[in-house]
């Protein structure tokens, strides 16, 4: 067990692009290589299963949470399965007690868990690092409108700086 956790935020369907899930498989490895358990979703589906699995072999604690509504769809070898009665809860489990905060590629709810982890952030509610692995320049059009907030007023840079947007596995490595 270790005292370091890495919660990775990431896609569910299994209708995606392969190197996705190889990405998925060198980070989360490298993470348990830096000392890290692995928190996530805890499904068995998609880049979820993935992170589970390469996490799993690599030997560390993988602690999946997951909404009540989706029984049946965990992961069947988590270290540690935990259940919540709503997704905002969810979000606040996966959250807790990390050090970094991991979204690979993926959809909606993905971007969701990332937003309000970086929102934390800037308020001073998470202290861990938020990085957004920006692979093939998936989240360019993100990064973008954090940039316009600047432009704009919106934000200051010190609270963009906050976010990092790795675009490779070694890139994103150095970060842990």
């Amino acid at each position: 067990m270790s005292d370091k956790r890495a919660v990775i935020y990431c896609s569910s369907s299994s209708d995606i692009d392969p190197v996705y899930n190889q990405a998925a498989r060198q980070i989360v490895r490298a993470a348990c290589l830096a000392g890290y358990d692995i928190v996530s979703g805890g499904s068995w589906r998609g880049t979820m299963g993935h992170v589970c699995d390469a996490a799993l072999e690599s030997g560390v604690r993988v602690i999946g949470v997951l909404p009540r509504f989706m029984k049946g769809f965990e992961h069947p070898r988590l270290t540690e399965c935990l259940w919540t009665e709503k997704m905002s809860e969810r979000k606040d489990l996966m959250r807790e007690g990390t050090d970094v905060a991991i979204a690979l590629p993926g959809g909606i709810g993905t971007l969701d868990e990332v937003a309000e982890t970086y929102c934390l952030a800037k308020l001073g509610k998470y202290p861990g690092k938020v990085i957004i692995f920006n692979m093939n320049g998936f989240y360019d059009p993100f990064k973008l409108q954090l940039d316009l907030y600047v432009e704009r007023g919106m934000m200051d840079t010190a609270s963009r700086d906050l976010i990092h947007f790795p675009d490779t596995v070694e890139a994103l490595t150095k970060l842990l």
